[in-house]
């Protein structure tokens, strides 16, 4: 079966940033569209029943990406979603390695000149000298 799968794959364009973006907005509309079943909006039609159908459009569209042969085009989409995305997910990249630098450092900044010096954790106190500018300064670790 995987088999079967791999040779109707080959050639096609397969999953990629977009569709998983897309995919986790798929999700949270039928999700929205199980929860808000009695909201009518604009006195005919149901909240829910446009999350549902805006949440099978943009399915319907994930799998004409995913199976599509065009792969120029879809990579070019792709491309584009990750330019208008990249401030947002450098920001939670940054987020995410400064959590893990907190674990075994402490970060300190140069009275001096400001710059971001990094101290393990656990040498108690200690004398640390600015790369930059070469002040020293007494810190805990």
């Amino acid at each position: 079966m995987r088999d079967k799968l791999n040779q109707f794959m080959q050639g096609r364009y397969g999953n990629d940033d977009l569709n998983r973006f897309l995919m986790k907005i798929i999700l949270a509309a039928f999700v929205l569209s199980l929860f808000t079943g009695r909201i009518v909006f604009g006195g005919i039609v149901s909240l829910s029943r446009i999350f549902y159908w805006i949440a099978l459009a943009l399915l319907i569209y994930c799998y004409i990406r995913m199976f599509s042969r065009n792969i120029y085009k879809r990579s070019e989409e792709n491309r584009w979603f990750l330019n208008k995305t990249s401030n947002m997910r450098g920001f939670w990249s940054n987020r995410k390695y400064n959590a893990q630098q907190m674990k075994n450092y402490h970060i300190y900044k140069c009275p001096g000149c400001g710059q971001k010096i990094r101290i393990p954790r656990g040498k108690g106190k200690i004398e640390v000298r600015c790369p930059k500018c070469r002040t020293t300064f007494i810190k805990r670790s």
